[in-house]
């Protein structure tokens, strides 16, 4: 019995010992070489080189790559490409002794390559300048290795210039180089306009437009007019002429709810249960004269909920998520969304998601949406979303490398868990101070949580957030946070630029709740404290060449400059601070409507929600008791303008005193230096000061004159129009 289990003992160590993986390299050597197709194009011959380089940076050995037969006597990798899939895949294989790669068109080759560097050589891509190559002797393959992956998402797209200006990153991460690939230059989206261009149809033809409260606007198309259609049809089949190699064309609304709302149109909406009705009938209309391509269509304010008509096979839905809260989960958090896209899941398995990922008011806000990628890409792709844009801020925002790499890694692995993700990019890209960023990501999404009310927006500000997860007590942490994870890299210039770049999102934070007059420690008169946030966040912004403050090209330069002007008129002695104010029109939605945000001592920034008092389609008009009787000579408001939100600055600005609130006697009058041009800038700030000779009143009165509705050229045609101020300033 004792030689029996001798004998047992001595065979399973004899197997034990027999080779498990066969052995790529060794201590420097290898007998491998790479070897391609002899019809390999330069995509594949660029997939070898990939593999290449990356193996020599790991382990010092150059494998040689060959185009053709290699020696049948000693073992390869081959890499492969084949024709596109119905559903594209990446694939690799121990077959012997020799390893495949391959991808089902020449794309994804190189996506199987960094695939497997990634999953058997442990390589990461954080940045287009950062990733980490391991360093070994040995690179073993296990004899049985197969490793085969679809993605559920065919076409991925993350708005950010880290993947549309370095294509090679956009590889390594598995997403597109630009926004809308395979689409028509010029035919992407909301091509209403261009199609049917009002300069050159509405005079002749007002009926080819939306019929809007009884006017014909050329704010959209009229579907039901067949005319509009063969015009339609001709622009769609220039266009393609013109772009041979596009494959899809987008046939949609412009970025406006001003719909048409005509006998027909009207009739096929109520018939189809939705406006998209009108819109699918006429698309696909469009899309039967090219049957051998795609013509795109937004589903998208209006048009959201899907209709009864099912959208041809050529015909790709863009959903887009516009209008959902972003502090939670879209299937928990924006019901509406969710039904609509699980309807036109029942009518079609052409769906492309239009999501957003980011503040467009306030790029470098903190906006604490991170842990609802994961579960909403995952909500995408099981309703038939196979093509997902995700749009972020293009241009570097809150936390922009992470996020950069975060999206695009659940793109094309849904079922990535965040946390892991998060902590492996934090851990490598920011050194020791990475558990810092880390922990304050945690914490900034744990103080989110404990307001389950509150709506994170997309076109919000840090302002609406100054009594919940931006309160100053939050702030205090996160700064201190941040102060921590410095003095971790202190002596790393590079990466200590890298956690001022992460820190930008508390800074700005800091400095509008300094705006805000939110503490006596968050007060742009704690002057010293002020003059140091300024010109850190100044310095990181060089630093990280960051230009743009929100999609509306509020620059940097800009924030600046109105930075240091209201820190000037903050230096003023105020005769209307903290006095009475006295609305005699009403104000709408922003600001509380609290008529004391006009004398609070705390100034407007560059967006709508930084302390401006909104009035939608009439004038502001206010009386400001400065409680005592005084002598003046100077009087200023502030007022912004945002173009493309129908916020426009005051015709005209008057101001009037009175010594018992009844007689009043004009100060003066001052008209809009800037008047209203298609061309002005999209997003503005103006004062309106008038100086008098010295004056004796009690009570102050603005009067400041709406536009009342948008002009003819804007796209909100005939919609109310807005005015904005903020202090008014007596001295």
């Amino acid at each position: 019995m004792k030689n029996y289990l001798l004998i047992l003992l001595s065979a399973f160590a004899v197997c034990a010992c027999q080779p498990q993986a066969n052995t790529i390299i060794n201590k420097g050597q290898s007998d491998y070489s790479i070897v391609l197709n002899s019809s390999a194009t330069a995509s594949e011959q660029e997939a070898a080189e990939i593999l290449q380089r990356y193996i020599y940076k790991s382990t010092q050995v150059k494998l040689p790559i060959v185009v053709g037969a290699g020696d049948d006597q000693k073992p390869v990798i081959r890499l492969v490409a084949g024709d596109r899939a119905e559903d594209p895949y990446v694939h690799y294989y121990m077959e012997g002794i020799n390893l495949n790669i391959e991808g089902s068109d020449e794309q994804y080759l190189k996506y199987a390559v960094y695939e497997f560097l990634e999953r058997e050589l442990s390589c990461r891509f954080w940045t287009p300048d950062a990733e980490t190559v391991p360093k070994y002797n040995k690179l073993q393959i296990k004899k049985e290795k197969s490793y085969r992956y679809a993605p559920p998402v065919h076409v991925r797209t993350v708005h950010s210039k880290l993947f549309y200006e370095h294509h090679d990153f956009a590889d390594k991460q598995r997403v597109t180089y630009e926004a809308f690939p395979m689409y028509a230059d010029g035919a992407r989206v909301h091509t209403f306009h261009r199609f049917v261009p009002s300069d050159q149809y509405f005079d002749q033809h007002p009926e080819y437009y939306a019929l809007v409260d009884g006017k014909r606007r050329a704010t959209q198309l009229c579907l039901s007019n067949q005319e509009v259609l063969d015009v339609v049809k001709d622009t769609v089949a220039h266009i393609f002429a013109q772009n041979p190699t596009a494959t899809v064309v987008s046939v949609s609304q412009d970025d406006n709810t001003q719909y048409c709302q005509c006998e027909k149109c009207a009739s096929i909406d109520k018939e189809e249960g939705s406006p998209s009705g009108s819109m699918i009938r006429f698309v696909n209309a469009v899309a039967r004269t090219f049957p051998d391509k795609t013509i795109s269509t937004l589903a998208y304010q209006y048009t959201r909920k899907a209709c009864k008509t099912k959208p041809l096979d050529n015909v790709l839905i863009t959903l887009c998520s516009i209008e959902c809260d972003r502090s939670s989960p879209i299937k928990e958090g924006c019901s509406d969304f969710a039904m609509d896209l699980q309807g036109w899941k029942k009518l079609t398995e052409n769906i492309r998601i239009w999501d957003y990922t980011t503040q467009f008011t306030n790029f470098l806000a903190p906006f604490p949406n991170i842990y609802t990628l994961e579960p909403n890409i995952r909500f995408f792709t099981d309703n038939n979303a196979r093509w997902i844009f995700e749009q972020h801020s293009h241009n570097p925002s809150e936390l922009f490398e992470l996020r950069s790499y975060l999206t695009a890694r659940l793109l094309w692995d849904p079922q990535r868990n965040t946390d892991v993700l998060i902590r492996e990019f934090c851990d490598s890209y920011y050194g020791k101070a990475g558990a810092h960023v880390t922990r304050y990501i945690t914490q900034l999404h744990k103080e989110l949580a404990q307001y389950p009310e509150f709506f994170l927006f997309l076109y919000g500000g840090p302002s609406q957030a100054f009594d919940s997860f931006l309160k100053p007590e939050a702030l205090d942490n996160y700064n201190m946070i941040f102060d921590e994870a410095e003095k971790e890299v202190s002596d790393q210039p590079e990466l200590l630029k890298r956690i001022r770049r992460a820190r930008l999102g508390v800074r700005y934070a800091t400095l509008e709740a300094c705006r805000a007059n939110l503490s006596n420690t968050y007060s742009l008169a704690n002057s010293d404290f002020v003059a140091n946030e300024v010109a850190a966040f100044e310095q990181s912004c060089k630093d990280g060449d960051i230009n743009m403050m929100n999609e509306t090209r509020f620059m940097v330069s800009d924030y600046l400059d109105l930075y240091q002007r209201n820190q000037e008129r903050a230096a003023v002695n105020n005769l209307a601070t903290n006095k009475p104010v006295t609305l005699l029109t009403n104000p709408r939605k922003y600001a509380d409507e609290n008529p004391q945000t006009l004398t609070d001592n705390a100034f407007g920034g560059g967006s709508f929600y930084a302390s401006w008092l909104g009035f939608e389609g009439n004038d502001l008009e206010a009386v400001i008791d400065l409680e005592k009787e005084v002598e003046v000579k100077n009087v200023s408001t502030g007022f912004l303008q945002v173009m493309n939100h129908v916020v426009f600055f005051p015709v005209e600005v008057k101001y009037y005193a009175s010594l018992n609130g009844v007689d009043y006697t004009i100060l003066g009058a001052i008209k809009n230096s800037r008047p209203l041009q298609k061309d002005s800038k999209i997003n503005d700030t103006q004062l309106f000061e008038v100086s008098f000779p010295k004056t004796k009143a009690r009570y102050i009165k603005i009067e400041a004159i709406n536009m009342k509705t948008a002009p003819e050229w804007h796209h909100a045609v005939g919609l109310p129009s807005w005015i904005f101020a903020d202090e008014v300033q007596v001295n």
